[in-house]
């Protein structure tokens, strides 16, 4: 099921409202979405979708600025959704906003591997959702704090280290107990590629990379490593520019691809 929205009138001396497509099959929680987004100065709802592939139509011909996920959809999940809107090789343009139950920890894993420019809890006060669009409409990504240091604990927990135990495996999304042998030479593979990245980055950088995939923001970076707030933000723009990332999402994933993300919580 699709729903498009008439555009919404612009008040005068405004510019374009952020276009905000709701995917999320539930209709009472997709209506409340609408609600809250509609009731923006600037924002305006362009659409919605009920199931995965109507969500992948509805951004390709309306093209909005923002879409707001749910991973748990019928016919095509939001994993897959936003991987064939904002991953590799991807020309839509389309942010991916992911908003997730807290049980669901590798499903948004997979969700930010595929793309998402970063995810909230269902449960988040509507100003949180508010801003978390214009938060990835600006280009930032979003890493609900509370949630990511224990996301990333969870996963740093399950990531082998190049000279550590193997770890339990992570269930993928749908049936599956877990990671064969071919799966984990191929994980073993992407880990060497991803290492082999990381070596353009000097020493400072790496150290920046690892507190950011720790889940701290560049406050806390700044003051774990006794360095000014702007001068991290300038060390986290040098590491997107030279590994060829989106924003911070993207380095997350790639630290954790790589097997250096530290499993703090």
């Amino acid at each position: 099921m699709t729903a498009w929205h008439p555009p919404a009138p612009l008040s005068a001396g405004s510019g374009a409202p952020i276009r905000v497509l709701i995917c999320e099959d539930q209709a009472l929680v997709r209506a409340g979405y609408v609600t809250i987004f509609s009731a923006q100065p600037d924002m305006e709802v362009v659409g919605e979708a009920a199931d995965g592939h109507a969500a992948v139509e509805a951004a390709r011909a309306l093209r909005p600025d923002v879409a707001v996920m749910d991973i748990r959809m019928p016919l095509l999940d939001g994993i897959e959704a936003t991987r064939q809107l904002a991953g590799p090789g991807t020309t839509a343009g389309t942010r991916i906003l992911v908003v997730t139950t807290f049980n669901v920890d590798a499903y948004v894993y997979e969700a930010l591997r595929a793309g998402a420019s970063g995810f909230l809890l269902k449960d988040a006060p509507p100003a949180e959702l508010v801003n978390g669009v214009r938060t990835v409409v600006r280009g930032e990504s979003l890493l609900a704090p509370a949630v990511t240091r224990t996301l990333i604990g969870e996963f740093a927990a399950r990531v082998r280290a190049p000279d550590g135990p193997a770890p339990a495996p992570v269930p993928a999304p749908g049936p599956g107990a877990g990671p064969d042998a071919a799966q984990e030479r191929e994980q073993e593979r992407e880990r060497e590629q991803e290492q082999e990245r990381l070596k353009v980055l000097t020493p400072r950088e790496h150290e920046v990379l690892g507190l950011l995939s720790a889940g701290l923001s560049n406050a806390e970076i700044a003051a774990e490593l006794v360095l000014s707030a702007e001068t991290v933000k300038t060390y986290v723009s040098r590491i997107l520019t030279k590994l060829d990332l989106r924003d911070r999402v993207q380095a997350v994933v790639l630290a954790y691809r790589a097997g250096v993300a530290p499993g703090r919580r």
